[in-house]
């Protein structure tokens, strides 16, 4: 694909087809370079770190929410001022402790500077629902970004809930490791919602349902639904070769069921963890996880 440059760009109305942060992010950073305003629109909000780090830059910007949903209007060829940037630590990849922590008995680790940005916790939210033993310390802003630090504790009387469908855009990410807790919790956990898990790396609810099922967990699924029936802290026989099809998030999921599991899991594939998070072996390895190669 060759993509040549406007000599004239002109500001467009753009109304995203699918909820997606990167294609919100590409028209409004493309539209800076265009007179006028451009305008694109969500008809489900995504997370908003680009707009943040726009107004941060000094961007004319403005959210507007309305019958269509989230209006979002940028003022092209604004001047811009330089900025320093304190960048909060990612929760998606600190899902992956999180949840070891949480299923793995005797755990106690603490995770500084974890955003909380209200389009991206819903994961962390879901947890406490379901009893997790998680502390938001030191609750602050950095780079416009809310975060908190994080200490959390084995919790072996995690329970099943019927997760928010409205939830499903703040934790889209998570809920391969959510599914993963799951099994570990007492009664059944329903998510609803998640249909763009079919689209991602890989087809997720399928991957995860077939990678649960192959450790002795009962799992349901349609369309736009995962329901995992839970068995209990130190309840999943585990034992099983997972297929990852080449997607980090579902290698680490996998890989931190069989921390808890009652045998090791093993995965098809590790070298897709590389992607997003490549000292996740390191760093689970260095808090004492069994992590080897073979």
């Amino acid at each position: 694909m060759t993509v040549v440059g406007a000599a004239n760009p002109v500001p467009v109305r753009y109304a995203l087809p699918v909820a997606s942060a990167q294609v919100k992010s590409a028209v409004l950073l493309a539209g800076l370079n265009a007179p006028g305003q451009t305008v694109v629109i969500e008809r489900e909000p995504t997370r908003d770190h680009s707009e943040r780090m726009l107004l941060g830059f000094g961007a004319e910007l403005t959210v507007e929410k309305t019958a269509e949903g989230n209006v979002i209007t940028l003022t092209g060829r604004p001047e811009l001022r330089p900025q320093s940037v304190a960048v909060p630590r990612d929760p998606s990849s600190a899902a992956f402790p999180v949840c070891a922590a949480l299923i793995v008995e005797g755990s106690d680790i603490f995770v500084p500077g974890v955003s909380q940005n209200l389009t991206r916790n819903g994961l962390y939210l879901t947890l406490v629902e379901m009893g997790a033993d998680i502390e938001f310390q030191n609750p602050r802003e950095e780079g416009g970004e809310p975060v908190a630090d994080l200490r959390v504790r084995f919790s072996p009387n995690l329970k099943g809930i019927e997760v928010p469908e409205e939830r499903a855009p703040s934790m889209i990410d998570e809920y391969p490791i959510l599914s993963v807790v799951a099994s570990f919790a007492e009664g059944t956990t329903i998510m609803r919602g998640v249909k763009e898990l079919r689209v991602k790396e890989s087809d997720r609810i399928d991957a995860m349902a077939r990678g649960l099922e192959a450790c002795g967990v009962k799992v349901e699924e349609d369309e736009d639904t995962l329901i995992v029936h839970g068995l209990g802290a130190g309840g999943v026989p585990g034992g099983a070769t997972c297929a990852t099809h080449l997607d980090h998030r579902i290698a680490m999921s996998f890989l931190v069921c069989g921390m808890a599991a009652k045998a090791a899991v093993s995965v098809d594939d590790a070298s897709p963890i590389l992607t997003s998070f490549p000292i996740f072996e390191g760093l689970m390895t260095g808090m004492g996880a069994l992590l080897s190669r073979g």
